[in-house]
């Protein structure tokens, strides 16, 4: 019997019994253990630990560890409070995850491109009429962002007819129908080609406040943005001038640099801004647990860690 797998994570306890339930059907050969039940000798024989949201103290106290599976996919949370000298960290490359993130794009642009903000406004206000249609080959929707998830998300938007560019930091090749951009002049032709920006950035220091007053004024006159990437990719105050002088015409936010959104915030009462929870790309126990056995039951059989995080990257 290998030694057990340590589970950390700040989940509450029904989560913690689904997400250990699920890795133990997904991998029966392996036990997994949470971290508050292992003894101090258990703690040292520790060589794989499966994490969300751990506390960097409880980390530190498995001194053996050869790498940290994550089972989210946004990892730098886990890389500012691990530090550099963090045993590896995978983190979670999950297709379904990809999916469901495809599918909340397409809805929330759907969102936008119907028009859906004004007619609630109308309804509060008890106004009957209807607005102009605008066909989705009509509407540019720009990804920033174009790893797993922005490459899901454009298959669906392509799918859906609509006109799509995507956003990266180096050069990429995409696929037919999608218009490719890179490099920050890159970035300021998407802004000022899209009718709709997606964010499906990852938070490093090269993204921090990249959407700020000077790109969202970059933007379309008019257009909607959807934020499904990090909160601090976007400066708050500078997002709601931009509202307010209607340069962005809708916000669509799912991420915050505080979670939950604090209840002052004036996100939370802003006519042009939708809020949701954080729900836009949900981790799946049982699809998550799956991609967790495949990479323990390949670094058992051959001793090689998967891939793991670019410390310096930030993913």
């Amino acid at each position: 019997m290998s030694e057990p797998i340590a589970f950390l994570g700040n989940l509450d306890p029904d989560e913690e019994a689904e997400f250990l339930a699920a890795l133990a059907a997904a991998l029966p050969e392996e036990t997994f253990r949470p971290f508050r039940t292992l003894t101090p000798d258990e703690r040292a024989a520790v060589r794989i630990a499966v994490v969300a949201n751990p506390d960097p103290a409880e980390v530190a106290q498995l001194p053996n560890l050869a790498w940290i599976h994550s089972l989210w996919a946004g990892v730098e949370r886990l890389v500012r409070d691990l530090g550099t000298g963090s045993a590896p960290i995978v983190r979670l490359i999950d297709p379904e995850l990809a999916r469901t993130m495809a599918e909340a794009v397409l809805a929330w642009t759907y969102y936008l491109q119907r028009d859906m903000p004004a007619y609630r406004r109308q309804q509060e206000a008890e106004t009957w009429r209807q607005l102009p249609y605008r066909p989705p080959g009509e509407v540019g929707v720009g990804l920033l962002g174009f790893g797993a998830l922005g490459s899901a998300a454009a298959e669906r938007l392509v799918e859906a007819g609509f006109r799509v560019a995507a956003w990266s930091r180096a050069p990429k090749a995409v696929p037919t129908g999608v218009t490719a951009f890179s490099g920050p002049d890159g970035l300021t032709g998407l802004l000022a080609a899209s009718d709709i920006v997606v964010c499906l950035l990852p938070l490093t220091e090269e993204t921090r406040g990249l959407l700020d007053a000077g790109r969202l004024a970059a933007m379309k006159p008019g257009a909607g943005l959807i934020n499904f990437g990090r909160g601090a990719i976007v400066e708050t105050e500078a997002l709601i001038a931009a509202l307010d002088a209607g340069r962005v015409s809708h916000a669509v936010l799912d991420v915050f640099p505080v979670e939950p959104l604090p209840p002052d915030s004036a996100l939370w009462r802003h006519p042009g801004v939708t809020v949701l929870p954080h729900i836009s790309g949900p981790t799946t126990p049982g699809s998550a647990a799956a991609v967790v056995a495949g990479n323990v039951r390949a670094y058992r059989a051959t001793g090689r860690i998967p891939a793991a995080v670019d410390v310096a990257r930030g993913y």
